[in-house]
């Protein structure tokens, strides 16, 4: 459950002590905004300039104009005086063009940088994804930091940049209206910074709130995101038709997104009420001095060119001005998601790293025994022990399979071997050399193996096949002799157009299998490991029928012949082809021994046999 909401900082200090330990996330932000284009930087950096000064022109050749026309009106129409208005009007209409031209070359160079910041974000994120390890997925902390990058990653960053670059242009346009307001009067500057000030304060504590409010969500959002999922996968509607789960599961859907909804309304709510103040504020600044400036021209001190340039000067640099402490604000909300970016990517990985360089490499070939010796494992976060004390040695061509009911730890045994996670006590040999001596890709290529939950690839079938050795992902004669081995030939020839059918629902055209298709299909990817030296099957029979389990067993043996393999398995009639059988419970090695051996001892297994033995006669 997300945390409750902190109370915005007391005071202004300490809010803006906390802007500036967030405001350290621009040099990182400005190194990601150069890599993305560095002449489109550049550029942008130019036109900025240039639109910055523009603006005072613009008003000042106006002021010149109106006092022109004033001028050629008193003077009856005097055609120098004419000539000389036309050509001030021409002037500001090239003016005109000019802030047209570079404002319509900011809006293109900003999307041609928010394309490619974009894309080197999200490039960056995924390349993170792929050095995260196995517990980083399944911890849902690090889970709800991905999320959070990954939903602001494409506007955020280029966000924080724009704002540094709109501070900039601003502070350029108010330093020449500051110039030409000191003229009428100092005291106007102070008026314009001080009836601005409060904006940036609300500003300030609103994007904070508006921070905490998104960012803690996460949890939340994606229980939003798994309830619509829940209602519009093909994977669910079965049980939800036929549970009626969907009033339920629409319910809680509804009930969420009204809590959020209340949430972004109070927040708006409160933006309003603040908005409207200032507002106000700021409006009664302006026609203050309105009043004083309509004055100054009533009695002549000033011309009407003066007075019609100092009120365009006023409102356009108090807007200016206000324009800066928005930006600062804003800046601090995009500070604040840029911290979750970095945060994300600074995640600490590198436990798969070996611990000596350069690694230890166990020759290759089937040679190579695995040793676990005392092996004791704990989730990161848990204290309940998934596997404690287990011992065993698997030779060159033994076959192990592992019994026991779930959460026994079997298939956390497995995850250790792939080294996806390390053992919390005691190690595993490979070839004599530990497994965290070894680097892991080479270790796992080492292993072919089919999961309980393997993934349905939204690709060709020659992909999904292909995929379990990506070298030889062209190589059809490969994939074909990988197909005939997991017994998905049969399936493919029905296919309409055989290797080359797209699979699944998500894409046009796309063919869907049944679950015992989808299996055979995983089964052969792990074929296409021809060198490996392990094999992995972790309930690789669990949708397919008894006649295409026995089938696809006596491949494998024959597959096996020379090689280590390792089968989980809830089905006796194939475990009991295993050399070995190892019976867990409680993440203890309680029984070990061949299928003779272990029925004649009477044990655990022998009962569990006897179970299944017993529902197959009934």
């Amino acid at each position: 459950m997300a945390p409750p909401l902190a109370p915005p900082p007391a005071s202004l200090v300490s809010r803006l002590k906390n802007a500036g330990s967030l405001f350290k996330q621009l040099p990182g932000t400005f190194r990601l905004f150069w890599q993305s284009g560095p002449r489109l930087a550049v550029i942008l950096g130019l036109l900025t300039l240039v639109a910055a000064v523009l603006p005072a022109a613009i008003a000042y050749v106006g002021k010149l104009i109106l006092d022109g026309v004033v001028a050629a009106a008193k003077g009856g129409g005097d055609p120098a005086l004419r000539s000389h208005v036309m050509g001030l009007v021409g002037i500001e209409f090239g003016l005109m063009l000019v802030s047209a031209l570079v404002e319509r070359s900011l809006s293109l160079t900003r999307e041609l940088l928010r394309a490619n910041l974009g894309n080197l974000l999200n490039e960056r994120i995924l390349a993170k994804a792929l050095e995260l390890e196995l517990r980083h997925f399944e911890d849902s902390d690090t889970y709800d930091k991905m999320q959070n990058a990954r939903r602001e990653a494409s506007s955020r960053p280029l966000s924080l940049v724009m704002q540094v670059f709109t501070i900039a242009r601003n502070v350029v346009t108010l330093s020449t209206y500051a110039a030409l307001l000191v003229s009428l009067a100092p005291w106007s500057v102070a008026v314009l910074v001080v009836a601005s000030i409060p904006a940036f304060i609300a500003e300030a504590r609103l994007a904070a709130e508006g921070f905490r409010l998104y960012s803690w969500r996460a949890p939340e959002g994606r229980k939003l995101n798994y309830l619509e999922w829940i209602l519009t996968r093909d994977s669910h509607v079965k049980e939800v038709k036929l549970f009626g789960l969907g009033q339920l599961v629409l319910g809680r859907y509804r009930t969420l997104f009204q809590k959020f909804f209340n949430e972004d309304r109070a927040l708006a709510l409160k933006r309003m009420g603040w908005g409207l103040g200032l507002g106000i504020l700021s409006l009664g600044a302006f026609y203050g001095c309105y009043a004083f400036v309509a004055n100054r021209a009533a009695s002549s001190a000033i011309s009407v060119g003066d007075m019609a340039m100092y009120l365009a000067v006023f409102r356009q640099g108090q807007t200016a001005f206000q324009g800066i402490l928005s930006s600062i604000g804003s800046m601090y909300e995009d500070a604040l998601f840029m911290s979750n970016l970095f945060a994300y990517l600074d995640i600490p990985t590198g436990s798969e790293q070996p611990r000596v360089l350069p690694p230890l490499k166990p020759p290759h070939g089937r040679n190579n025994a695995i040793e676990l010796r005392d092996v004791s494992f704990k989730y990161p976060g848990k204290d309940a022990w998934a596997l404690r004390h287990v011992s065993l040695t698997l030779k060159p061509g033994q076959k192990l399979a592992l019994v026991g009911e779930n959460g026994a730890g079997k298939s956390t045994l497995v995850k250790l071997l792939l080294r996806l996670y390390e053992p919390t006590e005691g190690s595993i040999l490979y070839g004599g050399v530990d497994l965290r001596d070894m680097d892991v890709e080479d270790l796992r290529s080492r292993f072919g193996a089919v999961f309980q939950d393997f993934v349905r690839y939204q690709f060709s079938v020659a992909e999904n096949i292909g995929l379990g050795h990506v070298p030889a992902l062209e190589d059809r004669n490969r994939i074909v002799r990988a197909a005939d081995l997991g017994g998905a030939s049969p399936v493919i020839t029905a296919l309409p157009q055989q290797f080359d059918t797209m699979l699944g629902g998500w894409f046009e055209k796309g063919q869907e299998l049944s679950a015992g298709q989808w299996q055979k299909l995983a089964v052969a990817r792990a074929f296409m490991r021809e060198d490996a030296e392990v094999l992995i099957l972790d309930e690789p029979t669990a949708s397919i029928d008894a006649e295409a389990e026995h089938a696809l067993f006596e491949r494998f043996q024959a597959l096996a012949a020379d090689r280590i393999a390792i089968v989980i398995s809830h089905r006796f009639s194939t475990v009991r082809m295993a050399d070995q059988i190892a019976v867990l419970h409680n993440g203890q090695v309680e029984e070990l021994g061949s299928h003779d051996e272990l029925m004649a001892k009477d044990g655990r297994y022998a009962h569990l046999f006897h179970l299944q033995a017993r529902g197959y006669r009934d």
